[in-house]
């Protein structure tokens, strides 16, 4: 099973799938996020693996907690692949995480493929499971570094595991800009 791939995109379909050069090796991978990606951006994604009859399927996600929820919403019923990418292409994993603790069907049906009946399948399957790994709180339920922090520091050249390295365990302010800055200063200790 493929866990994890690094190397540079050759190809963004318009489904939003990409096709990334690993060694020499092109890989079609279904991406979480509604990000562009042009031709030799450098890119790294945790993969969920899907194996079928007539395919092997590849979903990419920025870290690993988004394929962990990824993974959750899959255990509801009625939640194929698809539709757990498309809610991840709606909403962050943190903004789906909140209307799910807080029971907030509407919102959760606005996304694309699922109606009334399937989100309150989710609602009523996820609510109350949404620990993982740490990387959630129940209540609030923050991310210890948000998503737009990673993306701006990966537009900086920084990679993902150089992130990953510099912010373990460091808690980053709300303010977007003073959270940036503070993951500055420590990714340049690195």
């Amino acid at each position: 099973m493929i866990g994890w791939l690094s190397g540079q995109v050759v190809h963004q379909h318009p489904s939003g799938a990409v096709v990334v050069d690993v060694n020499g090796v092109g890989y079609e991978v279904h991406v979480a996020s509604s990000e562009s990606y042009r031709a030799g951006d450098a890119v790294e994604f945790f993969i969920y693996t899907v194996v079928r009859a007539d395919a092997i399927l590849l979903y990419g996600f920025g870290s690993y907690a988004d394929r962990e929820f990824f993974e959750l919403l899959l255990v509801t019923p009625g939640v194929g692949p698809s539709t757990a990418l498309a809610a991840l292409r709606t909403m962050t994993t943190n903004e789906l995480a909140v209307a799910i603790e807080s029971g907030d069907v509407k919102r959760v049906s606005k996304i694309p493929g699922i109606g009334p009946k399937t989100a309150s399948r989710i609602v009523l399957e996820l609510k109350g499971k949404l620990v993982v790994s740490g990387a959630y709180e129940q209540i609030g339920v923050s991310v210890s570094h948000p998503s737009a922090i990673d993306d701006a520091l990966r537009g900086l050249g920084y990679s993902g595991q150089e992130v990953r390295q510099a912010l373990e365990g460091v808690e980053l302010p709300e303010d977007e800009s003073a959270a940036l800055r503070v993951a500055l200063q420590h990714l340049r200790r690195q």
